[in-house]
């Protein structure tokens, strides 16, 4: 891959196992190394321990492998996640749905395996209209959701 921000990297962030979730101990995300000492992550997490990391990790010099703690630096995001239920959470279906939450300033992965989404929700979005869409598509069961990463401006538009 190449980037005209800078070299990517891979960032591994340990995951609590609970009985059998999540089916993985890491979540290895894509970021940017900053030439810093920092990196920018460049994939939306799927899980709630990412998303609320406080550190990430540096790419060893020699052999872009993780080995040690960076500085965590950037703005908190509110990142629900969800699982698409039409069409069984298809490509298309959680496209669909991406494409949905775009449409109100807000970008979406899919996750093929669980058909799940992850949503990135910037601070400037319209948080009441980012709500509404979220709140539509579980009341017309498209998808069940759950806010794990959560700003404080997030709970403060509490829309019904």
């Amino acid at each position: 891959m190449t980037n005209p921000e800078g070299p990517y990297v891979k960032v591994h962030f340990r995951l609590e196992v609970e009985g059998d979730w999540p089916p993985a101990s890491v979540e290895s995300l894509w970021a940017v190394d900053q030439g810093d000492g920092t990196v920018r992550l460049d994939n939306i997490p799927g899980s709630f321990e990412a998303s609320r990391a406080r550190t990430s990790w540096l790419p060893s010099p020699t052999k872009k492998a993780c080995t040690g703690p960076a500085k965590w630096f950037g703005v908190r995001r509110t990142a629900p996640r969800f699982i698409v239920f039409r069409d069984s959470g298809s490509g298309a279906a959680r496209q669909s749905v991406i494409n949905a939450f775009r449409e109100v300033g807000v970008d979406g992965e899919g996750i093929e395996q669980f058909g799940m989404v992850g949503l990135d929700v910037p601070p400037t979005a319209d948080f009441a209209k980012v709500q509404r869409l979220l709140k539509h598509g579980v009341a017309k069961e498209w998808w069940d959701m759950e806010e794990g990463c959560i700003t404080a401006q997030w709970r403060a538009t509490s829309v019904s």
